[in-house]
């Protein structure tokens, strides 16, 4: 349970540094952007010539800092995705999309129990009597101020639907929106009721979280110190993210009003005064608690840290050691990032990372003893502290008080370290066995030491219709492209004569056809599972080709032959022409599949009029993604496939408009599609279109009751019922 709560627990870490990635490029377009357009810096270096008001550098920077800007507002949404993305296992990109229908579902429903109770008036101002900073505009939408936690919740929640219903089969009638597109529905309709559920629990989950932050805040120093401990403790792991993020992005954090607004969170409080910096004497310290004092400890302290392993090295490893260590210290300071030198002396002596962990930690609380308020975007390096302090003043910043505190760091660390090093003879780098290679760990050498024992086991071997699959298409090797379409299965292979007909039919399938190195295999609505399930099978399966197969051999009638049915004739539904047209037996379709009647029976129809219309009263079970073919159901209860034009997916919707909703009731003769003829006569094979009763049953026959010219509305077939 512990393992598998730690593993939950860096897959969220995980998914929350894509939204955090975009952060460093917000905040330096914010940076610049504020800076050189503030009018103190501006007279300061005397560059009213160069970027004051009206100038084309100015005009520049002034859009730079409404991107920058425009990023941190929207920071739910870009969490909401980003999570979503980053804890989908497959398929993500549905992930992502189920996400941004999540979270305006979500605040569109709160923004509608907030009208019905009367706390957003009919002109849609706030009522008076809500709390000021409990509602804000969120994308547009006035809904309940959830900051960043509003984002991770319907990240957090897609993700475990998606999950859960990616691979998900439903009845054949219902089949088309299985699969991945079952996603985005169920997605809808839970976060519907999520977002009525967050009208009642919200306000008090948010103070829950402001009492949180309260507590946090209301240590003062020393919750400063524990929240420095607590971030640098977790780096090891790789939860270090999920702890501090609540603090830079969410009420945890503290709040403030910044030119009227009630901003949520550390950084965003930071970046919100820097977007307002004229008005603003000196920037927060409560709010730059979280960071500043990275700035001591990154640029001073781990850089002494650096020096004293290169003294403390072997003579004959001093050279090479040194050149590894220069380049991690040089990282540190520059980009903050601490990883080359922290896993270094994590390896070989833990005791020192522990003294990491307290300095560290007291650099954070030392800061903010002294009114350092400088911010960053992602690690406090140099080029955040040149952006975020020495260029915003050190009268707003107290920048200035970094440069002795850091120089009394660096000193602490290379003296502690050089006394324990020698103490204990530590292996740090320079100072390992000769047998021993001198090198710099990273956090992929703590993951391949913690799952050095660890097989990978994967289900590939479980799937067996996926691998009998990769079998009749000639092996993974032969394999070289894998989609689908409404019905088929369309795969690329490298040599098509490695492909086993019967090994593809004994997967259910109702049909094979190959067109040079393309193999469409018919599976019916069902396909979009099979392909998700044959994808996943991929990533793992074996890399080899098919060389030699034997066709197995599989009892199985042809789908060509005339079902002879023998019995009494009890029942008759007659089917009428969709299209107006020329009407055919479906055998005469140029398309071995439909021909072959491999996806059902029926009949052909050729238009000649560009409407096509509802053949019976019924519902418009689906439309498929390139509007060329429309699943109807009728009120009598038979599934019908209406397939405009042949090879018409490649088209991707040109050439169509969908004239009636997907779900919608309508009556016979109700335009439901209209083709652009010309176009499609240019762009498509054949315009030929099947007209297929999807799930006829063992006692059905199909009758053709027309041929030649048809009016739409006419009787095209009648379906035979027989006991």
């Amino acid at each position: 349970m512990k393992d598998k709560i730690f593993g939950v627990l860096q897959r969220v870490g995980r998914s929350f540094m894509l939204p955090i990635a975009i952060l460093p490029v917000a905040g330096l377009l914010l940076g610049i952007g504020s800076s050189f357009t503030n009018a103190t810096t501006i007279a300061t270096y005397g560059l009213e010539g160069v970027l004051g008001n009206g100038t084309i550098l100015h005009s520049l920077l002034v859009i730079m800092n409404h991107v920058g800007s425009a990023i941190f507002d929207n920071l739910p949404l870009i969490f909401a995705i980003g999570v979503a993305i980053g804890m989908a296992k497959k398929e993500k990109e549905v992930s992502a999309l189920s996400s941004v229908i999540a979270y305006y579902v979500m605040n569109t429903a709160i923004n509608a129990m907030l009208q019905v109770t009367g706390k957003i008036l009919a002109d849609g101002r706030i009522s008076p009597d809500v709390l000021k900073g409990t509602i804000a505009t969120v994308s547009g939408i006035q809904s309940l101020q959830m900051g960043v936690f509003g984002g991770i919740i319907v990240g957090l929640g897609v993700s475990a639907l998606h999950n859960r219903f990616y691979k998900i089969q439903l009845p054949n009638s219902l089949s088309f929106f299985g699969g991945t597109r079952f996603v985005p529905i169920i997605s809808t309709l839970v976060y519907m009721f999520v977002g009525i559920l967050m009208y009642f629990i919200w306000p008090t989950v948010q103070n829950g979280i402001y009492a949180l932050g309260g507590l946090v805040t209301g240590s003062g120093y020393i919750g400063t110190l524990i929240f420095g401990l607590i971030k640098r403790a977790l780096i090891p792991f790789g939860l270090h993210h999920v702890f501090y993020t609540p603090f830079w992005q969410t009420a945890v954090g503290g709040t403030m009003e910044v030119n009227g607004q009630l901003v949520e969170g550390g950084q965003n409080i930071f970046f919100a005064q820097l977007a307002n910096v004229g008005s603003i004497t000196h920037f927060s310290s409560d709010a730059t608690r979280y960071f500043s004092g990275e700035f001591i400890f990154m640029i001073f302290g781990l850089p002494g840290a650096a020096l004293a392993m290169y003294r403390c090295a072997k003579p004959e490893k001093k050279k090479q050691a040194g050149g590894l260590l220069l380049s991690a210290a040089l990282a540190c300071m520059f980009t903050g990032i601490t990883e080359p030198l922290e896993f270094s002396f994590l390896f070989v002596a833990p005791m020192l990372f522990a003294v990491q962990v307290v300095l560290a930690g007291s650099a954070y609380m030392i800061a903010h003893m002294l009114n350092i308020a400088v911010g960053l975007t992602f690690s406090g390096g140099l080029l955040d502290l040149f952006l975020f302090g020495i260029l915003q003043g050190n009268e707003k910043t107290s920048w200035l008080l970094i440069i002795p505190v850091g120089i009394i760091y660096f000193f602490l660390y290379y003296f502690i370290f050089s006394f324990l090093i020698k103490k204990f003879n530590f292996k740090t780098p320079g100072r390992e066995d000769d047998d021993t290679e001198t090198k710099l760990f990273t956090k992929k050498d703590v993951q391949a030491r913690n799952e050095s024992k660890k097989e990978v086991s994967g289900n590939a071997s479980d799937d067996e219709l996926s691998r009998t699959i990769t079998r009749g298409l000639g092996g993974k090797a032969n394999i070289s492209d894998v989609d689908c379409c409404a019905t088929r299965l369309r795969c690329t292979v490298k040599d098509a004569s490695k492909v086993n007909e019967g090994l593809l039919k004994s997967t259910k399938a109702s049909g094979v056809v190959k067109k040079g190195n393309g193999i469409q295999v018919i599976y019916g609505p069902q396909v979009a599972v099979i392909k998700s399930n044959l994808e996943d099978y991929l990533e793992t399966a074996p890399d080899e080709e098919v060389e030699e197969v034997t066709q197995t051999e599989v009892e199985t009638q042809s789908s060509n032959e005339e079902k002879s049915i023998e019995g009494k004739l009890v029942n008759t539904i007659t089917i009428s022409s969709p299209l107006s047209g020329i009407a055919g037996d479906l055998s005469t379709t140029p398309d071995e599949a439909f021909a072959g009647k491999m996806m059902g029976d029926g009949a052909v129809v050729t238009p000649l009029e560009p409407i096509v219309y509802a053949p019976e009263d019924g519902e418009i079970g689906f439309i498929f993604d390139t509007k060329h073919a429309i699943g109807f159901v009728t009120d009598s209860g038979v599934s019908l496939l209406i397939h405009v034009g042949l090879d018409t997916v490649k088209l991707k919707g040109e050439g169509f408009e969908i004239l009636q909703e997907m779900g919608s009731k309508v009556k016979k003769g109700t335009p439901i599609l209209k083709l652009d003829l010309e176009y499609l006569e240019k762009n498509a094979p054949s315009l030929a279109t099947p007209v297929l009763c999807t799930e006829l049953e063992d006692n059905q026959k199909i009758r053709l009751l027309k041929t030649g010219e048809i009016k739409a509305g006419e009787p095209l077939f009648a379906i035979d019922t027989f006991e």
